[in-house]
């Protein structure tokens, strides 16, 4: 396997396990006790310094182990997260992403960029802050503590329990074994030794340098299974050793075992991932079983553990547990694979284009008159279609972790302005187009801090309003007639339109005695450089922003606007398509010219009466008026009119119009194609593509449209047709 796909993939996930650990930490504020979200949190940094060793960049594996570690005493109950440690998490994952995406970025890890230097420095040194520092009389003056613990719940409950029993030939190969009870006194305590007497022959048949030895030890000590193991390396071949731990470690094994990452492991793989097992017991016990395939069927594993008494029943059974629990992760992800995004782009990119091709071999066929050729271009249109139901879906990505991100934000935010200000997150498993997602973020951004700096009131304020002292700010997503609805709120102070009015008229913005509505007032706020900010912060208020949102919005065929009541608070309403790539059309044309409307957005198809007459942009439909657009003498086309013309009547967001063109063509599957740089500030047009015969159509942007004809409404005058 090539290791650059893997280091990608070790890149993709760290970002998503430090999004979850970002996540889980905010939940805490909210339930600091709560143990399911801290181990969230650990195995999160657990599994990335894991990964990152793979690769040999002990810079993330030597930082994430400090963490790590401060992780493994809040789990144990010895810290717990308040404010202060939560902070300090939040800058450790913070550093933790500019470390993995320096590694993204080809830089070598073995040291820091200068600028990185002191940080990492820092938040090391405030980690280790919550560490015990190790000391040998530390352990000394604690170990008695322990001990009395240990006998008051039996020896077996702080201690480790040593089974020894010495081959007959240790002495002749030069081993002492109280030389080895001394080596144990270096890393740890013994508290007692029972002697094991069962061998001991008679004194006649005793031999002076054959070791008869055995005892049963109760042993006080930090270190591990696998170092304790290692003290008996030299005698362990014809020697039986068997280490149980205390207690309390087998609650730490259940725990270690539980938080191990979804990998296919084999039971002896999983108790020496944890520290249960040594890879020599595990070796005699795969021996053992062995034995017992050669004498009648072959023991479980698990069974000769129990038998021999190396693992305690309590963790092979998580280590069990843990197994099938793999085992039914990976059933469900078997059918899932990453693919690079460009990849899929591609992929996209040649669903469009197969597309124009059925589209022109279908056209090619109709001309023809040739019927076999006809109903094969049918199937094949119909494949195609298939084929884009299937690809465009792969696109889509859920709302809800471009949404979580802003829980941060609003974190981060409220306690630098000094407000107490909650974030509430509704539809978060809407999905839309990744390319939109990605996009939509700055423009969220810039709302929702705005929202936080100018909409939510300080909280004297507020109670003396009548309102509550923590302010509400929500973000929420929905489908609607083909097209996403984004919305960004507050229950803050709301927006003032006379206000807004009176700057509007200051600035030059607007003719002496002209009027506006609410909402044409609240649009002005998206014209650049106006801004009704009495103080400039360095959130918002320069006048820079609010533009350019909707100059983004805009370009994702989008559109946005923006509803406040003064007390109650704001809302921002954002429209978006749910893909850049394909849509329905209906394609119509205006003499030589071809135009593509979405179909979510056709209401109805109407013909006109030859002596159907328009006044000043409004017709009668049914007893309502109905604003309509000529799309001739709007795109300026002066070819002849034909004798009878038709209406197609479109409706997005409460708004209606009619569009008068001169041929209905039917439905059109189009590939979206962006204009170029001379035609991207076109009024009314959001693309183009290619029909079937090669001929350029231009596609309608309808939320434009309609918008332009709610900025210029005309007193109605009525033009009678009868539908």
């Amino acid at each position: 396997m090539d290791m650059d796909e893997v280091l990608k993939v070790f890149i993709a996930e760290s970002q998503e396990l430090l999004q979850q650990m970002e996540e889980a930490l905010l939940m805490l504020e909210h339930a600091p006790g709560d143990s399911d979200t801290i181990n969230a949190i650990f195995r999160a940094a657990h599994t990335i310094k894991g990964s990152a060793g793979l690769f040999g960049l002990d810079l993330i594996v030597a930082f994430t182990h400090i963490a790590e570690s401060v992780l493994d005493r809040v789990r144990s109950g010895e810290l717990r997260f308040d404010a202060d440690l939560t902070a300090l998490f939040l800058q450790v994952g913070d550093h933790l992403g500019q470390l993995v995406r320096l590694v993204d970025e080809g830089a070598d890890l073995t040291t820091l960029p200068d600028e990185l230097q002191p940080l990492h420095e820092q938040l090391s040194e405030s980690l280790s802050r919550y560490l015990p520092t190790p000391s040998n009389s530390q352990s000394q003056l604690r170990a008695p503590e322990r001990i009395e613990r240990g006998h008051e719940h039996g020896l077996s409950a702080d201690h480790w329990h040593l089974s020894l029993r010495f081959g007959p030939d240790t002495l002749r190969n030069g081993m002492d074994p109280l030389g080895l009870f001394r080596y144990l006194n270096t890393f740890g305590r013994i508290v007692s030794i029972v002697p094991v007497l069962d061998r001991i022959p008679t004194a006649a048949e005793m031999d002076p340098e054959t070791c008869y030895l055995g005892f049963e030890v109760a042993f006080f000590s930090d270190a591990d299974k696998a170092t304790i193991d290692g003290a008996f390396e030299f005698v362990r071949e014809d020697s039986l050793i068997r280490i149980l731990p205390p207690h309390s470690k087998s609650d730490e094994y259940l725990e270690l075992i539980r938080a191990l990452p979804e990998e296919d492991m084999r039971l002896g793989e999983i108790l020496m991932r944890c520290g249960t097992l040594t890879t020599t017991e595990l070796q005699e016990v795969l021996h053992a079983q062995v034995r017992s395939q050669q004498q009648d069927e072959p023991l479980p594993i698990g069974q000769v553990l129990m038998e021999q008494s190396l693992v305690q029943p309590p963790v092979i059974a998580a280590a069990l547990q843990k197994q099938q629990q793999v085992k039914e992760n990976r059933s469900n992800e078997n059918n899932l694979i990453r693919v690079d995004a460009s990849k899929l782009d591609r992929l996209i990119d040649l669903v469009g284009e197969l597309i124009i091709a059925g589209a022109g071999a279908q056209m090619t066929a109709q001309r023809c008159g040739h019927s076999e050729m006809q109903e094969a271009t049918e199937v094949l249109s119909r494949l195609v279609e298939e084929v884009r139901d299937s690809a465009l879906p792969l696109r889509m990505v859920q709302i809800g972790g471009t949404f979580n991100r802003f829980q941060r934000v609003v974190r981060d935010v409220s306690r630098e302005i000094g407000k107490d200000i909650a974030l509430s997150i509704n539809g978060g498993e809407t999905e839309l187009d990744k390319t939109v997602v990605e996009r939509i973020t700055d423009p969220l951004t810039h709302l929702v801090r705005n929202a936080m700096d100018h909409g939510i009131e300080s909280a004297e304020t507020r109670l003396a309003q009548g309102k509550t002292a923590q302010g509400r700010v929500w973000l929420n997503a929905f489908h609607d007639a083909g097209s996403i609805i984004i919305e960004v709120g507050d229950d803050g102070g709301g927006l003032d339109p006379q206000r807004i009015l009176a700057k509007a008229r200051e600035r030059g913005m607007l003719s002496e005695g002209q009027q506006l509505s609410d909402k044409d007032i609240f649009n002005l706020i998206f014209e650049p450089g106006f801004s009704t900010a009495e103080q400039v912060s360095n959130l918002s208020g320069r006048g820079v922003g609010m533009d350019v949102v909707k100059r983004n919005i805009t370009a994702l065929r989008g559109t946005i606007e923006l509803n406040s009541t003064p007390g109650q608070g704001t809302s921002v309403r954002i429209r978006l398509p749910l893909t850049l790539a394909i849509i329905d059309g209906f394609l119509v044309s205006v003499g030589q010219a071809s135009y593509v409307i979405p179909l979510e957005l056709v209401e109805e198809c109407i013909e006109l009466n030859g002596d159907a007459v328009f006044q000043r942009g409004h017709l009668e439909l049914r007893g309502q008026m109905l604003p309509v657009v000529h799309l001739r003498e709007l795109f300026e086309d002066d070819s002849p009119r034909p004798r009878r013309e038709s209406v197609v009547v479109v409706q997005q967001a409460g708004l209606r119009a009619g569009l008068v063109v001169d041929q209905l063509l039917g439905e059109f599957q189009t590939v979206i194609k962006p204009l170029g740089k001379v035609f991207s500030a076109s009024s009314g047009l959001g693309g183009f593509t290619i029909l079937g015969d090669g001929m350029v159509a231009l596609i309608l942007d309808i939320p434009n449209l309609l918008s332009q004809l709610t900025r210029t409404p005309e007193s109605p005058q009525r033009a009678r047709i009868e539908a």
